[in-house]
């Protein structure tokens, strides 16, 4: 137990049933995610006397369901994230940490992402020192979790027919504005491409969690995902 407790205080990320072996390869440098996370504490607090401030406090947030600090007035995305059963676990937490508008489009955070892998993990492991029961640790390297879904790389290379994507988008614009309005539907315009693509696989592969969107992506192939991101991607 002391020496769990010795590789929990250095702020190490070991992959599951690892925790007492010494030989483990770390995953997180807690103490360097300390240092990243102070990019965040504008909005965040985390630790013994963390409260809510402009974004909610991070304490157990390894586990936790999207939108569960009844105290804090959390965004209508949010609030519909928690009702699709979003938790923050591993995945998502480095999806929403790399670009938290792909993950959650109408989220209020502005942050514009840690894009280095590294830095990511570097914070979860610091936040993970803050979380009593932490169940999802990974098994792979820290570069194995880059995405919220890993794309094949001719996926993300095909080029979308802007034409075909304006055809498509009529029942894209149903719900969300051309215009790029957000009045409770996330805006899509202008949004860019490679995110777009990857969101609605996202949602295709049912790891974003909104059942509506599951449905429409789950029709879409390859070539007019990309039509469609293309074409948002210049809606002007």
């Amino acid at each position: 137990m002391r020496r769990v407790l010795a590789a929990l205080s250095l702020a190490v990320l070991m992959p599951l049933g690892a925790w007492a072996d010494e030989e483990a390869e770390l995953i997180g440098d807690a103490a360097r995610g300390a240092e990243v996370f102070r990019k965040c504490t504008g909005c965040h607090q985390v630790g013994p006397d963390a409260k809510n401030r402009a974004g909610p406090h991070l304490n157990g947030i390894f586990g936790r369901a999207a939108g569960a600090l009844e105290e804090f007035p959390y965004s209508r995305s949010m609030q519909r994230a928690a009702s699709d059963g979003l938790i923050w676990d591993y995945p998502r937490l480095d999806a929403y940490l790399e670009n938290p508008r792909a993950l959650i489009s109408g989220t209020r955070m502005a942050f514009r992402g840690l894009k280095e892998p590294q830095d990511r993990h570097d914070v979860m492991a610091f936040l993970r020192q803050y979380s009593a029961n932490p169940q999802d640790i990974p098994e792979a390297e820290p570069t194995a979790v880059k995405r919220e879904v890993e794309l094949a790389p001719e996926v993300l290379a095909i080029v979308g027919d802007k034409a075909y994507g304006e055809y498509l988008a009529s029942e894209c614009l149903t719900c969300h504005k051309r215009d790029g309005a957000d009045e409770g539907i996330p805006s899509i315009t202008r949004w860019h491409a490679e995110d777009f693509v990857v969101a609605m696989h996202a949602y295709k592969r049912k790891l974003r969690p909104h059942p509506v969107m599951q449905l429409m992506a789950g029709r879409l192939s390859d070539e007019e995902i990309a039509s469609l991101a293309a074409y948002f991607a210049d809606l002007e």
